[in-house]
């Protein structure tokens, strides 16, 4: 999991540093959000100190009615030594208890001008993109027709040269050999290249080549969304190879399955024409249309038709 401070949040969004400037390499851990209205009350029996703690209109406005020493009582027990940040929505006034506690502390308190709930979304979002759960798969991953395919397979078995007749036919390169993998959502896996590697892909017999350079920055991309895996495998004669595409596999990466094609390898096979259909027909499936499935109805009642009419 990739690691976020408080002082990532303030270059990303361009917050104003108003205290607590010790503390700005503080850790974020978690995408939540917290909204302490109820610890401002004095209830902080399930406080998430090591969430953010943003204090909006609500917040601070409940916060001017209270006595002195409640004030300071309250601010002190929300700057805690695991608190990542303290956030002030609205551009409003900082209460100086908050600022006093925050520096005894080394809690950072920063500014912003948004309203409370966008600056919410936004910060949410960022954050998930950033802590989302990683991992890396060897292969190569191509847009394909809007389709994110990741090519598996062994080493050698033909996945760079593959891309390579791929983005000659006018798909993009995302990334070639190390594939790095996080998931944003329940169901969704972005895949994107490590940054030594990028735009660059590995031929045998030529060596290193720049995608970028020799076909343009339409021939790549930064980053693509996977939804269909294709494991590349030399051809066995003894092995059975489904042929009407009636049944898919099943990849699991994290915690989510994606579709997976076995497709045999063999002098002959044009592999940059079989990929390149397998996406349009992934695509046509998400639409509704099974040409394995309208064949085998059709099939079924060309049988059934014989024999009624054998009787």
């Amino acid at each position: 999991m990739a690691k976020v401070s408080t002082k990532d949040l303030i270059e990303k969004f361009k917050f104003e540093l108003v205290s607590g400037e010790e503390g700005i390499n503080r850790p974020i851990t978690t995408s939540d959000i917290s909204r302490p209205g109820i610890e401002l009350a004095g209830f902080f029996d399930y406080y998430p100190a090591e969430r953010i703690q943003l204090l909006g209109k609500t917040e601070l406005t409940f916060f001017d009615k209270l006595s002195r020493d409640e004030k300071m009582y309250r601010m002190e027990k929300l700057c805690t030594d695991i608190t990542p940040v303290i956030i002030i929505s609205r551009g409003m006034d900082v209460p100086p208890e908050l600022i006093e506690a925050s520096e005894r502390e080394s809690v950072p308190v920063i500014k912003s001008p948004s309203k409370t709930t966008r600056l919410s979304s936004r910060i949410t979002n960022f954050l998930e993109s950033k802590l989302a759960p990683t991992t890396a798969v060897h292969g190569v991953l191509v847009d394909i027709y809007g389709v994110g395919v990741l090519i598996i397979g062994k080493s050698g078995v033909g996945k760079s040269e593959t891309a390579l007749e791929l983005v000659k036919r006018g798909h993009r390169l995302v990334a070639d050999d190390c594939v790095e993998i996080r998931q944003e959502d329940e169901d969704t896996l972005v895949g994107s290249a490590p940054e030594l590697i990028e735009h660059l892909l590995e031929i045998r017999g030529l060596g290193i080549i720049n995608v970028m350079t020799l076909f343009g920055a339409g021939a790549i991309r930064n980053f693509k969304r996977i939804t269909l895996v294709i494991n590349l495998e030399l051809w066995d004669q003894t092995k059975q190879y489904d042929r009407l595409g009636l049944e898919e596999d099943k990849m699991k990466i994290i915690d989510t399955e994606l579709t997976k094609y076995t497709v045999p390898v063999r002098p002959g096979r044009n592999l940059a024409v079989i990929i390149e259909v397998a996406a349009m027909n992934y695509r046509l499936k998400r639409m509704g249309v099974n040409a394995a499935e309208d064949f085998t109805k059709r099939l079924s009642n060309a049988i059934e038709y014989g024999e009624h009419e054998d009787i």
